[in-house]
């Protein structure tokens, strides 16, 4: 059986710089029946547990160190037996949830990660936050962007550790380059393409 993708919707508060937002976040479960990888934890382990069903989890990516993607990181990393991937550009964000505990792996640009015989493609995705990682799978044609690149722009720079320059540099050289019907799984809202997106980027340029 070839791999599925799932999706699971949480709620939550997103913290940083001293304010709170209100924030829907999707969590993506990608695997086969006997396997499963989950990308971001966010705000609720149980209904990840729940759409986990038993299954084996060979990991929990964190495309992001930002509270709303890993908070419910440690609940979840208990329950399932699973190790907690992070790149270490995060590692600051991830200090401020988790004092006394550490991922368990380092993301690095260029990694693989397999599950259900699917390779993943981790790639180093900075502006959002210095450590943001997207995940390409090229044999769905599918990418995992977090919360670098949305349906209608880059994702929000404007407070601590983003840089809307650099997030604007790593969609046109490393997400804009992938084939136009890439379908673009976000860590909030709606799906949406690589080839409906890339007529923006100059847009998005003379915003600077």
């Amino acid at each position: 059986m070839s791999a599925r993708i799932d999706k699971v919707v949480t709620s939550g508060v997103f913290s940083l710089d001293g304010e709170d937002f209100d924030v829907d976040n999707n969590i993506w479960l990608i695997g086969d029946d006997s396997e499963v990888l989950v990308v971001d934890a966010a705000h609720e382990a149980g209904p990840i547990v729940q759409a986990v069903a038993g299954r084996t989890v060979v990991g929990i990516v964190c495309t992001h160190g930002h509270n709303d993607h890993i908070n419910a990181v440690g609940e979840l990393r208990d329950a399932l037996n699973a190790p907690v991937y992070l790149h270490p550009g995060d590692r600051m964000l991830w200090d401020a949830v988790y004092s006394t505990a550490s991922p368990d792996r380092s993301l690095t640009d260029g990694d693989t990660i397999t599950v259900a015989g699917t390779r993943l493609e981790v790639l180093n995705t900075p502006g959002h936050s210095p450590g943001s990682c997207s995940l390409y799978v090229p044999d769905l044609g599918v990418l995992f962007s977090g919360d670098t690149l949305f349906s209608g722009g880059p994702g929000a720079t404007g407070r601590s550790y983003s840089d809307y320059d650099t997030i604007v540099e790593s969609i046109a050289s490393r997400l804009l380059s992938l084939p136009e019907d890439t379908v673009v799984h976000t860590g909030h809202g709606d799906d949406t393409t690589v080839g409906a997106e890339a007529p923006s980027l100059e847009d998005w340029k003379d915003r600077r």
